[in-house]
């Protein structure tokens, strides 16, 4: 319920690594957020310190992830943030920040995507019969009473 959600626009960093676990589909991938500024010493843009996430991408997003992205692709990623710490053989301990992922797009601010949709499997069930299509045509004024076409069926109506 109090989990921060963050959107982090960056650089994909490394490429993708997908594993088919009994749980489903994971991958993963490191992304790279560099923050820009003006310097109006150099009157021109700055590169600032760049922060690393592991983004996280599970089931059907890890699927497309590792069909859609490669090292250096513009990315919007919106997910879960995690911060760990962990200690090392005495050592002081090391953070590290993830994105548990829930949506990754390009950056079409940066550059141009082709979207494919991906396929849904049929269910294996069989349940009700489809319904069919309601008739959505806009009967003309005065059909009320005109009579249908030698085939069954009314000329649709004219949009102006």
């Amino acid at each position: 319920m109090n989990e921060t959600m963050v959107c982090a626009v960056g650089n994909v960093a490394t490429q993708p690594v997908y594993r088919d676990l009994a749980v489903g589909a994971s991958a993963r991938f490191r992304l790279a957020v560099t923050s820009r500024y003006w310097d109006r010493e150099k009157s021109a843009w700055t590169d600032g310190h760049t922060n690393f996430f592991t983004v996280w991408a599970n089931r059907q997003l890890a699927q497309n992830a590792m069909a859609s992205l490669n090292v250096g692709d513009p990315v919007i990623v919106q997910g879960r943030l995690k911060v760990r710490t962990e200690s090392r053989e005495g050592q002081q301990g090391r953070t590290s920040a993830d994105l548990d992922a829930m949506a990754i797009g390009h950056d079409l601010a940066r550059g141009t995507s082709a979207f494919r949709r991906q396929g849904r499997a049929e269910p294996a069930t069989a349940g009700p019969p489809p319904q069919p299509e309601p008739d959505w045509e806009t009967p003309v004024a005065g059909a009320a009473d005109a009579k249908p076409d030698e085939a069954g069926r009314r000329e649709p109506a004219a949009v102006t």
